[in-house]
């Protein structure tokens, strides 16, 4: 019996609109049960790859296919998208984007509906799914009423329900808090076991997708596949970062520590890590020597805020409450918390989009209770989470210089400030690209480029690095900080522990609407209490720091990001 589920022969793409392919020559072949993490930078080839895999190549986007692509056996171009369909079954990184019912259960039938399967069976198969996937109590919602890890489950529950052999998924941690993202890895892993079929995800975030194990990494760049072999393997060589993928924060820390890291060692997971007593040794010694004094923050409040409270009107539900907390003048800072916490609420109502029903707000020791939205906008600078709901101009440099024309700035110096925000945005060489033309991460940096030019007081960004591969993420928040250096207060909320960890002084922690947590990020991600209540996740140097009989796991972590700040990232 052939368990090949998925075949590349020499395996090439060019879209029509390009000059130059996106994939060449590739060779990979995909068995029954496997479990396979596709990485690699942004423009690498990787989603192209999944649109060949799941069929949107060459049915929805045109090109020219050289090479061979076999599904079970048979050639992908004499095949139909719904004989693919049922083969292979793709969760997207946009969940909402594949609802297409009015109810969980209408969401789950869905596929089923097209198999034209009896009534009776389709109940009978959607409530077997759904118990499986823990939805069974929200088979009447409606998908926008879910979480996000919700939201994902229902994903899953509608390829699952059509017995596929491969699983598809497109960054399946994307936009999820810590704790559901780590979530979601079980589920794939539990899914994986219990089908028996095979499994490819499409992930940023290696160390994260490694809380459950695989069985291969192809790693990808320039539009090859440059490695395809063990995690053990890949994470002992020095490919992640020729590729300029982010590794394991661990494995950062016990290269600091001069650990020279080998497959034997199983470097692809913290549990079975091993680590002989020499290593051990260096870790503590690296401990000791870059311990150092809290950090003093910055003097003098730009921000404040006292008892704020917000209720939604339409569904009278208090979304903050009492809400009290100073930002410093030149502070950055992160806002942490579960999904639906109020992160974002809290800062659409200091930047005037949504009116506080209780409390005060005052910038720069001016009440802002009297400024509206466009005179907010001069002080603070707000990037939203969903780009798409701030661009408004065709080509990507208009929307970038829109802010800036708004204000009357003469035109060379829209066109110098522009061009210089799009060059650190890695924007420059598609300026005068249609906006239409990006991806979500693209998007997400045009968004963030119209704030940045225009250098307010504060900027707030939510989730400014979703959808980015280490390295745009890299360019953006260095940018971010080179801006924090000259004095503007940055606020960042994120479900990137990494991110918070690198570059934020403080963690200002959200659950249920309330801050239960203003501490230094290291204090908040050691603390085992505040990380359950927020959804958030331990950074695996809390983990590291046990393992070599480390009783300051805080302090540890604090040795590493002042290490890194003071020898790496200068």
């Amino acid at each position: 019996m052939n368990d090949v589920i998925v075949e590349f022969k020499d395996l090439g793409f060019q879209y029509r609109a390009q000059a130059k392919p996106t994939l060449y020559n590739n060779n990979l072949t995909v068995k029954k049960g496997e479990k396979i993490l596709i990485a690699g930078p942004s423009g690498c080839g990787k989603s192209t790859m999944a649109s060949l895999i799941n069929g949107l190549i060459p049915f929805s986007y045109k090109g020219e296919i050289t090479g061979s692509l076999l599904i079970k056996g048979k050639e992908s171009r004499d095949m139909s998208m719904f004989d693919i369909s049922h083969i292979v079954g793709t969760v997207l990184q946009d969940s909402d984007a594949q609802f297409v019912g009015m109810t969980v259960a209408e969401d789950l039938a869905f596929a089923l509906e097209n198999d034209c399967v009896e009534q009776g069976q389709m109940k009978n198969k959607v409530q077997e799914v759904a118990k499986i996937l823990n939805l069974d109590q929200v088979l009447r919602h409606a998908p926008s009423e879910l979480s996000g890890g919700q939201k994902q489950r229902v994903s899953v529950g509608g390829v699952m329900a059509s017995d596929v052999s491969l699983f598809l998924f497109d960054e399946p941690l994307a936009n999820l808090d810590p704790k559901t993202g780590k979530s979601a890895i079980e589920l794939i892993d539990e899914l994986q076991k219990r089908t028996g079929a095979a499994v490819i995800i499409i992930e940023h975030r290696l160390e994260d997708v490694l809380h459950r194990p695989v069985d291969r990494i192809v790693l990808m760049n320039g539009g090859r596949i440059v490695s395809d072999t063990t995690p053990d393997e890949l994470l002992a060589s020095a490919k992640l970062a020729e590729c300029g993928v982010r590794e394991p924060l661990y494995l950062t820390a016990l290269k600091y520590a001069g650990v020279e890291i080998r497959p034997e060692m199983h470097p692809a997971s913290l549990h079975d890590l091993v680590l002989s007593r020499q290593d051990e040794e260096k870790i503590r010694s690296f401990f000791i020597k870059n311990q150092k004094g809290k950090r003093a923050l910055p003097e003098g409040n730009l921000l404040s805020v006292k008892n704020l409270s917000f209720t939604y009107e339409k569904t009278e539900k208090q979304t903050l409450k009492d809400i009290s907390v100073d930002i410093g003048k030149g502070e950055m800072v992160a806002i942490v918390g579960t999904n639906g916490a109020g992160k974002s609420t809290f800062s659409k109502v200091v930047c005037g989009m949504e009116k506080e029903s209780a409390g005060e707000i005052s910038f720069a020791g001016k009440d802002f209770s009297d400024y509206s939205i466009k005179e907010r906008a001069e002080h603070v600078g707000y990037v939203m989470q969903n780009p798409n709901q701030m661009i408004s101009k065709v080509m990507i440099f208009d929307e970038v210089a829109f802010g800036l024309r708004l204000r009357g700035v003469p035109e060379d110096e829209v066109k110098e400030r522009v061009e210089k925000a799009l060059e650190i945005c890695g924007l420059y060489k598609m300026r005068n690209w249609p906006i239409s033309a990006l991806s979500y991460g693209q998007k997400k940096r045009v968004t963030i480029c119209s704030i940045l030019v225009l250098e307010p007081e504060m900027m707030i960004l939510d989730e400014p690095t979703a959808g980015q591969d280490y390295r745009n993420y890299t360019r953006i928040m260095e940018f971010l900080k080179e801006l924090n250096d000259r004095g503007i207060t940055i606020v960042m909320i994120t479900h990137d522990m990494h991110l918070m960890l690198e570059y934020a002084d403080r963690s200002i922690v959200f659950n249920d609407g309330r801050i239960i947590a203003d501490k230094t990020c290291a204090e908040v991600l050691t603390d085992t209490e505040i990380v359950d209540r927020a959804s958030l996740k331990e950074t695996s140097l809390y983990h590291l720091a046990g393992k070599c009989g480390i009783e300051d796991a805080a302090g540890f972590v604090q040795s590493f990001i002042d290490y890194e700040r003071e020898n790496v990232r200068k």
